[in-house]
């Protein structure tokens, strides 16, 4: 049997004057969406754990039904903080037909040139897992920061960071609250917060 591929489903959301890009992977099947956008699956905690980093509250970002995120409020964010959203991969094959990074193989990654070229003002890249990292670094003149860090890199001319964060999967095995405190660290760094 033929495995197909699969084009990125989502437009990279670039608000004008981005200071810091977010890449995760890839999106899950659409059947596992709560909204149409980044990190849409209710079992992904990247908007808790923004909620709880920038509001104190995690579900500062669930509509009052707590069945699915709202992407309004989290657009309004973005543009408030200066952070864009795309992935690593444009195209992918789900080789066992899940949203598990394990099992995707990159066919084309992003447009890292045309991403920055879009976002003249972005000093910072981070990625939120393994597959998007190891994508990214085939990419850039970089070297794998530890879970955590960064590494300093140049790139067109601009002085730039990579920060390699953990998962925000619910299959990554660290509580919400350790998982916060590592991006909250990130985010003091760039001066977003």
């Amino acid at each position: 049997m033929e495995l197909l591929t699969e084009l990125h489903p989502l437009e990279p959301f670039f608000p004008a004057g981005a200071k810091l890009l977010m890449l995760g992977s890839f999106p899950p099947q659409k059947n596992r969406w709560s909204m149409d956008f980044y990190y849409p699956n209710l079992q992904n905690d990247m908007w808790r754990i923004i909620g709880l980093i920038f509001y104190g509250n995690k579900d500062y970002f669930l509509l009052e039904t707590g069945k699915a995120f709202c992407k309004d409020r989290i657009c309004r964010f973005l543009e408030e903080k200066g952070i864009a959203l795309s992935d690593a991969a444009g195209e992918v094959i789900r080789q066992k037909g899940n949203a598990s990074d394990k099992f995707l193989e990159v066919v084309t990654p992003i447009d890292i040139q045309k991403a920055l070229q879009q976002l003249p003002a972005c000093r910072a890249i981070v990625t939120t897992g393994q597959k998007a990292t190891d994508t990214l670094l085939e990419l850039l003149p970089a070297e794998e920061p530890k879970v955590g860090g960064y590494c300093e890199f140049d790139y067109s001319g601009r002085r730039m960071r990579l920060y390699r964060m953990p998962s925000s999967s619910r299959a990554y095995p660290k509580p919400l609250h350790e998982k916060a405190a590592v991006y909250e660290q990130m985010f003091r760094e760039l001066g977003l917060l």
